[in-house]
């Protein structure tokens, strides 16, 4: 079921955004060569709770049979596309780590997430962030009323595959609103002039999730993490909207 957001609501949604906004700013600038990933998590748990925010991602459980999520951010290096588990893994000169960040505040949820370079990347390496993040707004502004989730699902994968690179097949993008995960959900890849038609008031975390060679992920031993399963290069952004008569509203935003 999807549930329509009247403009109060999303004025709240958009509190949750500034958030996760602000938590992702100040963690651009702790993430160097030699912290681990857990160190950055234990410092947006302090970050939430100033701003009287939790996350949503600690002690998610969506099936039974896998262990509830342990961290309070999804911290995902390199091969790592979505749901990497933070740890005593140190971070190296070149890698990219993902951060994808929840907040929860006064009972509404936004999400967002940005890949960071480590203390620099090759040329080809920041081209294939660059056309990620490129096909993140890209989608953003197809999302608008008129159009279909099948337009939006196209429009993010023609951008990604037209510089070489490749679409995750198995996670979506989703509404999100009282809860992380809501209707409708949206894959990466799909056919313009298909799907649920876009609605004043629906409110969707957008997120392109890209891998740079072979589009076959696997999840670790932690249950968790999903990585590329040639070790390729991956990337993950993803912003909160509201879909408006005219443009998308990005909610995660300072």
């Amino acid at each position: 079921m999807i549930v329509i957001k009247s403009a109060s609501e999303i004025a709240l949604i958009r509190q949750c955004g500034r958030i996760v906004a602000t938590v992702l700013h100040e963690l651009r600038g702790r993430i160097r060569p030699g912290v681990t990933t857990l160190e950055l998590d234990e410092f947006a748990e302090q970050q939430l709770a100033l701003m009287d925010a939790v996350s949503p991602f600690r002690g998610y459980q969506p099936d039974p049979t896998m262990p509830p999520f342990p961290g309070v951010t999804c911290m995902s290096v390199n091969a790592e596309i979505v749901h990497g588990v933070p740890g005593k893994r140190r971070l190296r000169e070149g890698d990219v780590l993902t951060v994808d960040c929840g907040a929860k505040h006064r009972g509404w949820i936004a999400d967002g997430a940005w890949t960071f370079d480590v203390g620099g990347v090759c040329d080809e390496a920041r081209k294939f962030l660059e056309t990620t993040e490129r096909a993140l707004y890209a989608s953003i502004a197809c999302a608008r009323v008129g159009k279909r989730t099948g337009d939006v699902a196209a429009t993010m994968q023609e951008e990604v595959e037209r510089s070489g690179y490749n679409v995750i097949r198995h996670h979506t993008s989703h509404g999100i609103g009282r809860s992380l995960h809501e209707d409708p959900q949206i894959l990466n890849h799909g056919r313009a002039g298909t799907g649920i038609p876009l609605r004043n008031g629906m409110t969707i975390a957008l997120e392109p999730m890209v891998l740079s060679c072979v589009t076959e992920t696997h999840v670790l031993d932690d249950g968790w993490t999903v990585a590329s399963n040639d070790g390729g290069l991956t990337a993950h952004y993803e912003h909160t909207i509201a879909i408006t008569d005219g443009e998308a509203q990005i909610l995660t935003k300072l």
